[in-house]
């Protein structure tokens, strides 16, 4: 009897307890159902980033992969923002003594025109060279007349871009200028036209063009870029930087509309990196890379490659081996990230159409969502007297990336070199490339490693790729990349400063006067380097050296040809 009792007391108070378990069993249940529905998703984390991005907007289902990136940059044994010992190193071209005025050399019966070629910063180069080849002529160097023709075209002239009266005067010692041939029985002068090789240097300028220039009085060369050899005498090589660094300035409105860019950048944040972005559909058929977009992708580039048809059926992976592919939006990012670079740093991006679009910009923008470019600092309006011009809108990408604090380039092209020699002869402003050859291993394996792993072994592969002093030797690439001849060390100040390094310093401190004015600077592998070609090389080893016929060709080289004979021309220097 007492047995039941006890059996009966232990069901009733079971019985008054489970009203209250099964309120906290809902409860609980609600509580998870909320959570579920405000916490984000597992792909919005800044923390995660898909294994592969299809740039090529292809069929082929993403796999998603954790791989887990840190959204500070969480570097701390270096300033992200310097060059390491820059302060000691300065840009130094002044003429020497030996160097006589150009009133003195200069034959009153040569005239020397030029007709540049491919788009803005390669025709800057060849402005910068036709000077050169004038002082080597003894001749007078008529206004260069800009490509209108090519790819691009762009209508502009010399005076829409440069400051021409700046550009006269400014060169009025070294070489004399006039912006337009004389006329000759009341008619304009028709000058000879002619081609020079590529890398052509002072003997053959000499044996080449003299003879003609002599004979006719004036010579146009047409298709003139990179069409001066990289070896040249040292007062030669500082009037290149002369040229490059002090006398081609642009006009007024671009460089106001360059300064107001970069004056917006500055108020959203103190330091901002630059990014030249390389992703357009026809530079990358060029390259011949594939980026896993698939069949599509495959379609897509390959029929705009039959644009060219001289170029060589390329094998996408071992262009990727190479180091010869750009790297993708996503892969740049990954890179900042590991060199030190976080997601409160702001970017501005400088890029024509990238191929996939938004889809191939999202991994960049989740990893630096500061992300700006002309377009969205400002106005349509603001920006309409430029738009029509690719050389003009070129012109204010220029203007922000060669002020920007850091600049980063995913490319090896022509705005890259140019901007590389620039900020080194400034100051070694950081200017990263990207070691491409080494980063394209650890790209494919990454979610095979930590990311402290990955993140040591891309600022190890990064080392002589940061624009710092001496990490290049001198002489060695394009000239216009590394101006080693007008950089000079300060060893005054860094025996003060007791910071000497015999492995590291030169042999000699070099006391040239700079010409930098406060305005003119406001204004204004072991390294992967393209080969290069001088006139005389052997041509085997040019072939060996993967170049066509013995001439160099990149992107801006080929798109500014406008049909195959020219093109084979072209390939035939």
């Amino acid at each position: 009897m007492a047995f039941q009792r006890r059996r009966y007391n232990y069901y009733n108070r079971l019985r008054r307890l489970l009203p209250l378990i099964c309120a906290v069993s809902g409860a609980l249940l609600i509580l998870f159902a909320l959570l579920s529905i405000f916490s984000p998703p597992p792909d919005d984390s800044d923390h995660r980033i898909s294994k592969q991005i299809n740039y090529g907007a292809s069929e082929e289902k993403n796999i998603a992969v954790v791989f887990r990136v840190p959204r500070s940059g969480g570097r701390s044994d270096r300033d992200i923002w310097r060059s390491w010992n820059a302060e000691f190193f300065y840009g130094c071209c002044n003429a020497s003594i030996q160097f006589p005025n150009a009133k003195a050399i200069t034959k009153s019966d040569r005239y020397l025109a030029i007709a540049t070629s491919g788009g803005l910063n390669q025709q800057r180069t060849g402005i910068v060279d036709a000077v050169v080849a004038a002082r080597i002529l003894n001749a007078t160097l008529v206004i260069p007349k800009l490509d209108q023709k090519s790819y691009w075209k762009d209508a502009s002239d010399f005076s829409h871009i440069f400051d021409v009266d700046w550009f006269m005067s400014f060169l009025s010692k070294d070489v004399k200028i006039i912006e337009q041939l004389p006329q000759k029985g009341g008619r304009t002068w028709s000058p000879s036209r002619m081609r020079v090789p590529r890398k052509c240097n002072e003997k053959c300028y000499i044996n080449r063009v003299l003879p003609v220039l002599q004979k006719r009085h004036a010579v146009q060369l047409n298709k003139f870029d990179y069409r001066l050899s990289n070896k040249l005498r040292d007062d030669l090589q500082k009037l290149r930087c002369r040229v490059n660094y002090h006398a081609l300035k642009f006009t007024d409105p671009i460089r106001q509309m360059g300064n107001e860019l970069v004056r917006r950048m500055r108020l959203r944040s103190k330091h901002y990196i630059a990014l030249h972005l390389r992703f357009e559909p026809d530079m990358l058929a060029f390259s011949g890379c594939y980026y896993g977009g698939g069949e599509k992708e495959k379609k897509e580039l390959g029929s705009i490659r039959r644009r060219w048809k001289t170029l060589h059926v390329t094998n996408p992976e071992k262009q990727r081996r190479q180091g010869r592919c750009p790297l993708t939006p996503e892969e740049v990012g990954l890179m900042l990230r590991a060199l030190g670079y976080g997601s409160d740093v702001h970017i501005y991006v400088a890029s024509g159409e990238v191929y996939g679009g938004e889809e191939s910009l999202a991994p960049l923008r989740a990893l630096f969502p500061h992300f700006y470019s002309k377009d969205t600092i400002a106005t349509k309006m603001e920006l309409e007297p430029f738009s029509s011009y690719s050389s003009r809108m070129a012109a204010l990408d220029f203007l922000v990336c060669d002020e920007s604090d850091v600049f980063v380039t995913n490319n090896n092209g022509n705005m890259a070199r140019i901007l590389a020699g620039r900020r080194r002869y400034f100051g070694h402003k950081p200017t990263i490339r990207p070691n491409a050859k080494k980063l394209y291993k650890l790209f494919l394996s990454k979610e095979n490693t930590t990311w402290e792993e990955f993140a040591s072994r891309v600022r190890t592969f990064q080392r002589g790729f940061m624009g710092e002093p001496k990490e290049v030797r001198a002489g060695r690439g394009e000239f216009h990349e590394n101006p080693s001849t007008c950089i000079c060390e300060d060893t005054d100040a860094q025996t003060k400063a007791g910071n000497v390094d015999s492995r590291k310093l030169g042999k000699k401190s070099k006391n040239d006067v700079v010409v930098i004015t406060n305005d003119d600077q406001k204004e204004d592998e072991d390294a992967e380097w393209s080969p290069e070609t001088d006139y005389g090389e052997d041509q085997a080893d040019l072939q060996d050296r993967g170049l066509y016929n013995g001439t160099r060709l990149d992107y801006e080289d080929v798109s500014s040809v406008s049909d195959e004979p020219e093109l084979e021309e072209m390939l035939s220097d």
